[in-house]
């Protein structure tokens, strides 16, 4: 089925604070300790894990945008064994596809998946990344709820 308009209207017309919510998290993410690839890279693996087209696509822009290879943007549902990813990159998909996904057998982020990420990031790059997951994980939500239209324009991916 095919959708041609999103369930809700624009959010942040109707909740405008949450432009500046936005406007926050991105700088924050953005603060040049992370390379913006890494954190698209793990953005996009929150879109594939939960199943939103809108954010893969969004993602997968923000990775062409960036500069990223088009061999590691087509991988990343298949990083574990894709040659495509540093050891950094690969720890911040870990961590991600860690925190989304349930552990029926324990704990998220376990202590050892946390040593591997600290040996790769400083402790402000590593509170970096937490805040980058945090960031697509707050618009998770609007996304599978609301349906924004994936590859449109900001303007257009809303129901008027």
């Amino acid at each position: 089925m095919t959708t041609t308009e999103s369930r809700l209207p624009n959010p942040a017309v109707l909740v405008p604070d949450l432009k500046d919510i936005g406007g926050a998290l991105y700088k924050a993410t953005g603060n040049g300790t992370i390379p913006q690839t890494t954190i698209s890279l793990v953005q996009l693996r929150a879109g594939q894990i939960v199943g939103s087209t809108y954010l893969t696509v969004l993602h997968t822009g923000n990775l062409r945008k960036a500069g990223a290879a088009e061999e590691s943007i087509t991988a990343v549902a298949s990083w574990r064994d894709a040659p495509y990813f540093t050891d950094a990159e690969r720890v911040a998909l870990e961590l991600v596809e860690s925190v989304l996904t349930p552990n029926p057998s324990g704990e998220r982020v376990p202590d050892e998946l946390y040593a591997r990420a600290s040996e790769q990031y400083d402790d402000k790059a590593l509170a970096t990344l937490i805040m980058a997951i945090g960031q697509v994980s707050f618009f998770l939500p609007l996304a599978l709820i609301g349906k924004p239209l994936p590859g449109v324009s900001p303007a257009e991916q809303w129901r008027q």
